[in-house]
């Protein structure tokens, strides 16, 4: 078995990114209409920073930057506990420091909030729910990039 790598996606790869995206088990049941007819697109990961975790050519997961917003993380269901989640948050703000941002914005799924916290994400607000799509309140939190 090889090593997890992390790589720049293709746009080649948005249908594989939507589908690791839609099989989610946290977005099943209550959380569903959020991802409803959502679909990352070549022309998306072709204008947003947004990386892979693979192994052996397979998509474990995958993170997007769109300017100073982490706007899409997702490490597929089979692959969680594998540390996968936090290379992309450390990679990811690897990319915002390259790009001189000082802070990352994260407008997290309510379960993702203690790993985002663990992760060094300090919460910062509420964002209110948003009928129909989104029927819940989201946590809003900052990462601050390292400088170093």
């Amino acid at each position: 078995m090889g090593q997890i790598e992390i790589i720049r996606a293709a746009p080649d790869q948005a249908p594989a990114l939507t589908a690791l995206m839609h099989a989610s088990a946290a977005y099943q049941g209550e959380y569903a209409s959020i991802l409803d007819g959502y679909a990352v697109t070549p022309g998306y990961v072709e204008a947003n920073p947004t990386f892979i975790a693979a192994r052996d050519g397979k998509i474990l997961g995958f993170s997007a930057l769109v300017a100073a917003e982490l706007d899409l993380l997702f490490v597929a269901d089979a692959a969680q506990g594998l540390g996968i989640g936090a290379r992309l948050v450390t990679h990811m703000l690897a990319e915002a420091r390259k790009r001189g941002l000082e802070s990352v914005r994260v407008v997290s799924h309510p379960p993702a909030l203690a790993f985002y916290v663990r992760m060094g994400a300090r919460r910062t607000g509420t964002i209110p729910a948003n009928p129909p799509k989104v029927r819940w309140d989201r946590p809003e939190l900052r990462f601050d990039v390292p400088t170093c």
